[in-house]
């Protein structure tokens, strides 16, 4: 039986005391102490404390209570009610049971004392101040389990088991009956001709299976649990899907006999569902059995449309928030007829069923049959939310009435004013082409998250939509100044874009909960501008959350969603008709503490029931798109670009800059098989890699040729595919190694490696074969190498080798370099590539017609390693690459100087003289110098680098010498290590046979580089 830690009661009698000493003595004040308690005690049994829920019981009454215990399947295991400490709790109890409040698993507590109800009869009594008997309450709360809750959670577990090979004895059946019978083969072309003709005209044969797979997997599901016999007869997506399943069952197999091996899984839920009267509790029921389908079924699937949640105080917020946005800004509501209201990426159907229950009874039924649309793409969760939905006007007006406003779906292929061709089935058709028709003035809803996939092997991209991407590259991406704009085309952001034109030149809302990221990153700078310039106003409520930036969080308790990005509520408001004059919408933003648990933020939005009560800031953004300037120094943007977009591409008008153009490293896409520290091992995985291609080229010449993603082989261990090498194979191009192309490289700091420097094999070389075009470069190029604008930890370094993208930096930002020289593919034409501006600048400032290029690279070099610099600038060097002030004729001698030490340093470490640490040897085993994986002693003053071998005396200014957030000593010990890449298998090995003692050499020149570099840095001028 799990076990409750001391420091957790430790924690709640602190929080509680501190609560009490600040003169908080109600139930509103204390009470966060005891959820953070249950929250904290409870993970040990898998439990999750949701903060003042609702429970429907009877026809329409409803009981509201402070908290419940979900599980890991979101099922209420307990209820929790909280009173004032000066209440009379027996008194109070009794009022809540004779009021109707369940007493299975229910804790009653006022701080003082403690009553726990479970199986309808008083189970403990306690006080609360006693820790022995509150452990024992606590244990007991969280170990209450109905028998019928076991045998779902076990066959739950069965099901995620099974369910894959379930669905593939499905789809061997499928394949088998469009080899061997007619008539399935025409009803399954048919149908598939259907959703290319109707949902998206890339969609796959597999797709369609899929779709199948879950329609006969599920169909049981909606008709028990929702006791709906006439389900499919009334669902016009789920008859059609009916026929070809129908055909497929004439000869394949029996349906019954098929799916009484799943007897297990539906009667378990079945039982669990006898157990629930409330619909909104069937409804989360069913949301949950769907989320353990995909999870078991495809986790592509959910990961690609986002299979998450919107949490009811987040539907009830937006939701009351437009509602008083109609009402503030356009004298209106959700009521009145003529506000049309769309949720493009319906989900299971929370917001509609929220707006539903805003609605007045007079305008109900007009609403609903005229003026309520959705969309959803998925077929499990478009079934639940047209249950829910017509369920919600069924329990309201006591009348069925088939819902017409939701469409079976693609939203963003429905371009905007564009008429539909025919949508799946006529009545679905029908309902898509109404809502084209529509004036929509309201768009509210939660879209998906997936900014598509990292591995070109996993086959599982967002598809591509032409429409809203072409309006992306002329809007967001146009205005936008940053180097990659991959995020921008996340869906998240396809679906502003979206809503943004379906608004057309009308005024109106949109309300969405999405990823935070926007708010912030540089990829976004463009969209922002653009929004600024769509709307009149903005508000921002930012969830915060974002586990990526701040690893002390954690996203199943700080996060709204329980995931690892940021969480934000944006509501867009156009309303030119009141505000004709704003050529830039007012922006206001607010964030709730960074520290808050889920729990908090829910009891936030609770509390604060709409946009009006939330303390807004106003923000004024910049002309270059930043929202959030908190830190930035204005003075910033009188200093001298290093380099910019607009210079690079010589737009007229642009910013001199002291660099005339500058590159990203190399991102390959495939570095354990193009990056090597052995340069026979890097040819074997070349030519081994090549073969194979060339094998896929002949299967690709006899195929039919109609998907190149569903037809390549993507076992990694053979291949690493990218879109450029299939590119290349659908054009069949040959691909032939060359000695040439292994080149040295900076892979990370302070570690080289062999690099295959290929045009179709690196994914992404930017403009590092006219830096670097040859080996002979290599003699006389240098370039500056810095953080891309957005990296969470700010690097420099320099380099005369090819670098790549992501040396010196973790995280997902990239370096962007500053060459001295840039020259022509072959090698020829070399050119110096700072400015004659620059150096005119330069010159007129120091009074020195002597001072040249080189003397300003190095400049620029010493400058970026000022610590007052850096500090100072922290907040604008995220934001946009370094602006280089003019400083005093001394202090530019200085740090040009200062600047050149470095780079000798930096650039031939390899030279240095080694730094004397003492070796410690192990006798009793084996004598060796070959590293499996280094580490660290634990105060840092050791480097244990084998079992035969112990570096002592490291001293700790070694580790002021940081790039990105390592050390240039730790980026050694990361990289100098034997490892395996998960995916293909491959080896890397640092060691060098013919040089046994490099790596500990390495060590100690670069402990030596380091303590150099620090005693350089600290000699360098403070910035005045």
């Amino acid at each position: 039986m799990p076990t409750i830690a001391p420091k957790v009661l430790n924690a709640y009698r602190s929080e509680l005391a501190r609560v009490l000493k600040a003169g908080g003595v109600n139930e509103g004040a204390i009470r966060i102490a005891f959820q953070n308690l249950l929250g904290d005690a409870g993970r040990a049994w898998g439990m999750t404390v949701v903060a003042e829920q609702t429970l429907l019981v009877g026809s329409r009454k409803s009981l509201r209570f402070d908290g419940e215990l979900r599980d890991s399947l979101n099922l209420r295991r307990g209820i929790w009610e909280a009173k004032d400490p000066a209440d009379d709790l027996e008194r109070e109890i009794t009022s809540k049971i004779q009021a109707g409040y369940p007493t299975k698993n229910t804790l009653f507590e006022n701080s003082r004392h403690a009553v726990l109800y479970q199986n309808n009869q008083r189970a403990l009594s306690i006080d609360m101040h006693d820790d022995r008997q509150l452990l024992r309450l606590l244990e007991t709360f969280f170990s209450y389990s109905e028998p019928q809750v076991d045998d779902f959670h076990q066959a739950v577990a069965r099901f995620r088991r099974e369910i894959p090979d379930l669905a593939a004895s499905v789809a061997e059946i499928i394949a088998n009956e469009l080899k061997h019978s007619r008539d399935f083969k025409l009803a399954f072309a048919s149908f598939v001709a259907l959703c290319r003709s109707s949902l998206n005209p890339q969609t796959t044969e597999q797709q369609v299976e899929e779709m199948l797979i879950q329609h006969l997997l599920t169909e049981r599901i909606f008709r028990s649990v929702f006791d709906n016999p006439d389900f499919v007869r009334r669902n016009a997506i789920a008859a059609e899907l009916e026929k070809v399943i129908t055909v497929l069952t004439k000869r394949a197999f029996s349906r019954d006999k098929f799916l009484a091996s799943l007897d297990y899984f539906y009667k378990a839920i079945e039982n669990s569902a006898r157990t629930i009267s409330d619909y909104s509790e069937k409804s989360t029921f069913l949301n949950t059995v769907y989320e353990q389908f995909f999870q078991g079924y495809s986790t592509n699937i959910a990961d690609t449309h986002g299979i998450v949640y919107t949490p009811a105080p987040i539907v009830r917020w937006m939701v009351a928030s437009v509602e008083q946005l109609l009402r503030d800004q356009f004298d209106s509501s959700l009521s009145d007829k003529g506000v049309h209201v769309l949720d493009p990426c319906v989900g299971t159907g929370t917001f509609m069923l929220e707006i539903l229950n805003q609605l007045q009874n007079s305008t109900l039924e007009h609403k609903y049959r005229h003026e309520l649309h959705c969309n959803e793409i998925l077929l499990l969760p478009y079934y639940i939310a047209a249950q829910n939905i017509e369920h919600e006007f069924y329990d309201r007006m006591q009348n069925y009435v088939a819902f017409d406003g939701i469409c079976f779906a693609d939203t963003l292929e429905m371009e905007a004013n564009k008429p539909q061709t025919s949508m799946f089935v006529a009545e679905n058709s029908q309902r898509v082409q109404q809502q084209q028709d529509a004036p929509i003035f309201v768009i509210i809803g939660n879209p998906p998250y997936n900014v598509g996939q990292q591995n070109e092997n996993d086959n599982n991209k967002n598809r591509k939509y032409p429409h809203v991407d072409t309006r992306i590259r002329q809007t967001y991406a146009k205005s936008s100044k940053a180097s990659l704009q991959t995020k921008l085309y996340d869906m998240y952001s396809r679906f502003f874009r979206w809503a943004t034109d379906r608004l057309g030149d009308n005024d109106g809302v949109i309300a969405y909960v999405s990823n935070g990221s926007f708010v912030e990153q540089i990829a976004f700078d463009g969209m922002r501008k653009e929004l600024l310039k769509d709307f009149t106003s903005i508000y921002v409520l930012d969830l915060g959350g974002n586990v990526r930036k701040n690893p002390k969080l954690s996203g199943t308790t700080h996060n709204v969603f329980g995931i690892q990005v940021s969480v934000a509520i944006t509501l867009l408001i156009r309303n030119r008709a009141k505000y004709p004059e704003r050529q830039q919408a007012e922006l206001l933003y607010a964030r709730l503490d960074e520290w808050w648990r889920r729990g908090e933020k829910y009891s936030y939005l609770n509390q604060h029931t709409d946009y009006r009560s939330i303390a807004w800031q106003q923000l004024q953004p910049t002309s270059n798109g930043t929202w959030i300037t908190e830190g930035m120094s204005d003075d910033f943007a009188a200093f001298i670009p290093i380099g910019s977009k607009e210079a690079r591409s010589g737009s007229v008008g642009a910013e001199p800059t002291i660099f005339k153009d500058y590159s990203v490293g190399v991102l390959t896409s495939r570095d354990s098989w193009v990056y090597n520290f052995n340069s026979q091992a890097l040819e074997i995985n070349i030519r081994n890699l090549l073969i194979f291609y060339e094998y896929e080229k002949i299967r690709w010449k006899k195929s039919d040729k109609i998907d190149i993603d569903r037809f390549v082989n993507n076992d990694e261990t053979k291949i690493k595919w990218s879109d450029l090498l299939k590119n290349a194979l659908i054009k069949d191009i040959d691909i032939n190694f060359a000695n040439t192309k292994v080149r040295k490289s900076l892979y990370r700091p302070f570690t080289k490696k062999l690099i295959y420097f290929d045009s179709i094999l690196n994914q992404r070389r930017y403009s590092q074969h006219k830096i670097y075009p040859n080996s002979d470069a290599e003699n006389e190029n240098i370039s500056i190498c810095v953080a891309s604008i957005g990296a969470d930890h700010w690097t420099i370094f320099v380099s005369n080798i090819i670098p790549d993208a992501k040396c010196g930096i973790t995280g997902n930002s990239i370096n962007q370099c500053f060459p001295f020289y840039i020259y022509d593919e072959d090698g020829s034409n070399r050119r110096e590539n700072i400015s004659d501006w620059a150096l005119q600048r330069f010159q007129a400032h120091t009074g020195n017609s002597k001072l040249d290029k080189w003397d300003i690279f190095y400049y620029v070099y010493g400058l970026l390693h000022v610590p007052s610099y850096r500090e100072r600038y922290a907040a604008n060097l995220k934001l946009e690459l370094p602006r280089i002030p003019l400083l005093a004729p001394a202090q530019f001698a200085q740090l040009s100087a200062a600047g050149r030490q470095l780079a000798e340093l930096h650039l031939n470490y390899e030279q240095q003289a080694e730094y004397k640490l003492k070796h410690v040897e192990n006798r009793a085993v084996p004598w060796t110098w070959r590293v499996e994986k280094m580490r660290l002693s634990r105060d840092k003053s050791a480097i244990i680098y084998n079992q035969a071998l112990t570096l002592e005396g490291i001293p700790p200014e070694v580790y002021e010498y940081r790039l990105g957030n390592r050390s240039a000593l730790e980026w050694v010990l990361d990289q100098y290590q034997v490892s395996s890449d998960k995916r293909s298998g491959i080896l890397s090995d640092p060691n060098n046979l013919d040089d046994p003692e490099a790596i500990v050499r390495l060590i100690k020149q670069v402990i030596n580089v380091s303590l150099k570099t620090v005693a350089i840095i600290k000699q360098l001028p403070v910035l005045a």
